[in-house]
């Protein structure tokens, strides 16, 4: 009898979903609000009635032995149980709590109150696969078990890395004791330095500069900060008004009291310039992310004292700053950096399944390499077929795709680009793409007025053919996942303007024919066409919805949008 390990990530944001064989492999890996379309999915459950069943089918044997394991760890759990049977999680009382900024840098009452939810999804864990089991007549039993938050998360990052060894970093906004933690990583084994117990919390100190900028991160806007921050001036002031929210104590770091933060984050916005609007703040997202940065500095030092090692592991919410990512090999003596391609909340379905697997194999060790990112829905072509019965510009073109599609990019068309397997993490690495030719000075502003309908500072990213990233990029680093950005070299920048930000820099995504070979394909065959070996890569959706998880989906976006083109597989629709 097979044994099958599921994985879930059960934390109030981001809930997900994995599926591991009893040899390591990645069956299944997808967050939930792909099969929702609801952005982060908050209070949703990991592994809904509604779309287990199928996962089932698919990937889980009828007669496996299934071990289900969750994110947060027992103790935690039965903390919280005890909690709430005490009755503190009832609206009642969480209303009695105030309003006003606590250590943590958020509301106490909203504090308070995602842990309440935090609860709830440890208490409904495992029921959604049980209703799924009954629903396909299979025996309803499995064995469930949890893991550390931080650990799940350096489960998945450890063992998904290149590395043999290295130093791992877990930094977002709260864990089981704290919002950061330290591990070894040596011989496919994961051992625990060192765990951070407080309530600072970085990831919760960009939050609030999130909401200070004017977004929100209730909805994960901290993307606006990363992308704006490059056209803010350094305001001293600024600057020295966030640190007051912080100190360093023999290489600590240690947040101000209440009443402190409040004062600061008063005068802060008294600061607030008159004419900011939807576009938000720009000094402050500038100040914002240059004391997130110090903050992580801080960190980083604490983790290359404690480990010796040239190769870095980072994960939690905080490794999707990818504007300080591409910096840390250059400011510390790491050498090597590896990020995975989903380090916030849903990736932890992935090392919670992994950390089961190593529980009952404990001579199981990881191949040593990236893992694939193309773990989610496959795609179904018959949408595309009812649509050509009806559309006549709907084609099939087999292996002319790849060159048709290039084609269809030199000549500045906007391409709706859907195949395989859906991409694990938050953004599209040529799976689920928007791709258009990254050298039209004007690129950019169309794709934000015509299909992604948002601010018009937020960048775009180039996917780039790997053998020519030297060329462009200075001190050049593999980035497989998107996961950093780096710096174009002055000679290159006024040939792909779509792409370099207004610093510079870009969210590269480095493409090798190994790693996804048919995206490969296309940007070769673009660079035969134009002499540059980059597209311009967006994610497949509009703002303020997830990337899309169906043919449906992408048919509905074609007609809605601005889009000039449509590639399904081996299908192309052009208006």
């Amino acid at each position: 009898m097979p044994r099958v390990y599921i994985g879930l990530a059960t934390t109030f944001h981001d809930p997900a979903i994995a599926i591991v064989g009893p040899d390591g492999d990645i069956r299944f890996a997808e967050a939930t609000e792909r099969f929702l379309q609801y952005k982060r999915a908050p209070h949703c459950e990991a592994d809904l009635a509604t779309y287990v069943p199928r996962l089932l089918k698919e990937y889980v044997e009828p007669d496996a032995d299934i071990v289900v394991a969750t994110t947060w760890g027992t103790r935690f759990t039965e903390f919280l149980t005890r909690i709430a049977a005490a009755g503190e999680f009832t609206v009642d009382r969480l209303m009695q709590f105030p309003a006003a900024l606590n250590r943590s840098l958020v509301p106490e009452i909203g504090e308070r109150g995602l842990v309440a939810s935090l609860r709830i999804a440890q208490e409904q864990a495992g029921l959604g696969l049980l209703l799924g089991l009954l629903h396909l007549g299979r025996p309803a039993r499995f064995s469930l078990r949890r893991y550390d938050h931080h650990l799940t998360h350096a489960a998945y990052a450890c063992f998904g890395s290149p590395f043999a060894e290295a130093v791992c970093l877990v930094v977002d906004g709260m864990g089981e004791t704290g919002a950061s933690a330290i591990f070894r990583y040596a011989d496919g084994r994961i051992e625990e330095v060192r765990r951070h117990r407080g309530r600072e919390s970085v990831g919760f100190y960009f939050g609030l500069v999130t909401d200070l900028c004017g977004f929100d991160q209730v909805k994960g806007e901290e993307w606006k900060v990363m992308g704006l921050a490059p056209y803010g001036r350094r305001d001293e002031a600024l600057v020295a008004l966030l640190r007051r929210l912080y100190r360093v104590e023999n290489g600590n770091l240690r947040f101000a009291d209440a009443e402190t933060i409040a004062d600061a984050v008063r005068d802060i916005e008294a600061r607030r310039p008159g004419d900011v609007d939807e576009q938000g703040w720009a000094d402050l997202a500038r100040a914002g992310q240059d004391v997130f940065e110090e903050m992580m500095a801080v960190l980083l030092a604490d983790a290359e004292a404690r480990v010796t090692s040239r190769n870095l592991v980072l994960s939690g919410g905080c490794a999707l700053n990818s504007s300080f990512n591409g910096k840390i090999v250059e400011r510390t003596s790491f050498e090597a950096v590896h990020v995975p391609s989903a380090p916030a909340d849903d990736g932890n379905a992935v090392g919670a399944a992994l950390l089961a697997l190593k529980e009952d194999e404990p001579a199981w060790k990881p191949q040593g390499r990236r893992f694939t990112p193309y773990l989610g829905a496959g795609l179904c072509t018959e949408p595309m077929e009812r649509l050509a019965a009806q559309e006549p510009r709907a084609r099939r073109l087999g292996a002319d795709i790849v060159t048709a599609t290039a084609r269809l990019l030199a000549e500045g068309k906007l391409v709706g680009w859907a195949q395989g397997r859906a991409e694990f993490g938050p953004r599209a690495l040529g799976n689920r793409s928007i791709l258009a030719d990254p050298r039209p000075a004007g690129m950019k502003d169309a794709i934000n007025a015509k299909v992604k309908y948002r601010e018009a500072f937020r960048p775009f990213a180039p996917a780039i053919l790997a053998e020519h990233g030297p060329a462009w990029f200075e001190a050049y680093q593999e980035t497989p996942y998107m996961e950093r950005t780096l710096r174009f070299r002055p000679e290159v920048r006024e040939r792909v303007p779509a792409v370099v930000h207004a610093d510079g820099t870009g969210r590269l995504q480095s493409v090798t024919d190994a790693w996804n070979p048919h995206f490969h394909a296309l940007l070769e065959e673009f660079h035969r066409l134009t002499g540059v070996p980059i597209l311009l890569n967006t994610s497949f959706n509009v703002m303020g919805k997830p990337i899309l998880h169906t043919t449906e989906d992408a048919i509905l976006m074609f007609y809605t949008t601005g889009l000039d083109a449509l590639v399904v597989e081996d299908w192309l629709v052009v208006k």
